[in-house]
């Protein structure tokens, strides 16, 4: 990912109402797993930390990041607390010989050329009846300046994304686009950005409190929404996967 990437992250992630409204649903989906006490959770890309916490919440966290300056931001913003290590994706996995119960890659599978490579490449570091928990952007004619700024490699559509688990050796236990409430806006603003040839995209940044509170509001609903429906459409997809045969 772009460095100044990981600036911008680091400044916004506690305050942006995208962020904000994701760990909402994040923390949904996770205690709907009814993982084990003390289960072993594995963040794979951490950037600068912003997840840590949350997943703390349901058991004990590792993590990895490719990033070096990254890493330190992660390792000072939460007081060291956690055991944060080098390596990248698919080849360079830190970790081996370990066993984790849930693997979590939040926006990440996209910055990755190899993409269905990686999700093989996780296999060995799951314990039995251990879950990968997916999100990446979805629909590439939703692409902008800002994937370009994050040095993404590509937006998923729900086949697309089913077709690489499959294709690494996964049971698809759930897949679901979200952000579906602000889809229109998001949509809008994508077309107006490429009509207008603007050089950053709208909505990045951390806009004025009201409408950012309004926002993370609405974002963050999804995730009674979620309890009852997989939409057919959003901004981002999430996926569940287990390993064949588990289950």
């Amino acid at each position: 990912m772009n460095p100044e990437a990981y600036l911008e992250m680091a400044e916004t992630e506690s305050r942006h109402w995208w962020f904000h409204g994701r760990r909402l649903i994040l923390e949904r989906l996770i205690a709907q797993l009814k993982l084990k006490p003390g289960a072993k959770i594995l963040e794979i890309g951490s950037g600068t930390g912003g997840n840590l916490d949350l997943l703390a919440r349901f058991g004990l966290v590792s993590a990895m990041e490719m990033d070096p300056e990254a890493r330190a931001i992660a390792t000072q913003k939460t007081g060291g607390r956690f055991t944060i290590q080098a390596g990248s994706c698919p080849d360079e996995l830190p970790f081996l010989g370990e066993k984790f119960d849930l693997i979590c890659m939040f926006d990440v599978l996209e910055h990755i050329e190899q993409d269905q490579e990686t999700l093989g490449a996780l296999k060995p570091l799951l314990a039995k009846d251990g879950q990968v928990l997916i999100t990446v952007p979805a629909y590439a004619w939703l692409w902008s300046v800002h994937d370009e700024f994050l040095h993404h490699k590509r937006r998923y559509t729900e086949p697309e994304l089913s077709r690489k688990a499959l294709g690494a050796g996964y049971q698809i236990a759930r897949i679901a686009y979200f952000n579906i409430l602000l889809f229109p806006l998001a949509a809008a603003a994508r077309v107006k950005d490429k009509l207008l040839g603007s050089t950053s995209a709208s909505g990045t940044q951390i806009p004025p409190a009201p409408l950012n509170s309004l926002l993370g509001l609405v974002f963050g609903l999804e995730r009674f929404l979620l309890d009852h429906v997989n939409p057919s459409f959003g901004v981002s997809l999430l996926c569940l996967l287990r390993l064949e045969g588990d289950g």
